[in-house]
């Protein structure tokens, strides 16, 4: 029975998901998310489990969190653990830690899509989301750039703002495309991806000390 239980929350959280994501967490009913698991509208099986619609969506989230988090930490062990803090392995290093980041917001594109769309009229929801996955992401690659800096191969005056500013080019391309479908400039991935790890290493390398 526990398991049935549980198949049963884990089968709303996902329909929820997949609703949300494509319909818009307002436009959902309780009764669509029902009907989506092949529940009666009217069974109130959704109240079992969770005490509200808002109550489901802030579990959705937690789990997005959670996922996000775990995700990071990975990315950021294996781009450390891949750093050869010189200029002539920066591109390898740079190109792995932007795929690490792409394919972790693709497999989150519901969920992320849930957040920038859907949280307005939720501020704490929206800052708890902030303060537990975007603002770690943006200040451990900016401890990565002063990782670097501080190895001499590189010299960057305000790495929380460059951090900031790669980041977002980095990772408007998924988002726009999450959102409506579209990229920036109707660039194909590889090419916006080549295109910003060349921006990146020229922000870099233009930063360096002058050695003459």
């Amino acid at each position: 029975m526990a398991e049935a239980t549980e198949s049963t929350r884990e089968r709303l959280i996902d329909a929820a998901i997949t609703l949300f994501s494509t319909k818009g967490y307002a436009a959902t009913s309780v009764a669509d998310i029902q009907l989506a698991c092949g529940l009666a509208a009217g069974s109130g099986a959704l109240y079992k489990h969770f005490a509200s619609k808002q109550a489901l969506l802030e579990d959705v989230l937690r789990r997005h969190l959670a996922d996000v988090a775990a995700t990071r930490d990975v990315v950021v062990a294996e781009t450390l653990n891949g750093l050869d803090p010189t200029l002539e392995n920066l591109e390898a290093v740079t190109r792995l830690a932007a795929r690490l980041i792409w394919e972790s917001m693709e497999s989150n594109r519901d969920l992320i899509r849930i957040t920038i769309r859907d949280l307005e009229p939720y501020p704490a929801l929206l800052t708890e989301v902030w303060d537990n996955v975007f603002r770690d992401v943006y200040r451990q690659t900016a401890e990565l750039i002063e990782l670097v800096a501080a190895s001499g191969a590189i010299q960057v005056a305000d790495p929380p703002a460059t951090a900031a500013v790669l980041l977002a080019s980095l990772t408007y391309f998924p988002i726009l495309h999450g959102l409506i479908g579209r990229t920036p400039g109707d660039i194909e991935p590889d090419r916006y991806l080549d295109a910003w790890i060349d921006h990146a290493l020229l922000v870099v390398r233009a930063a360096q000390p002058d050695k003459s």
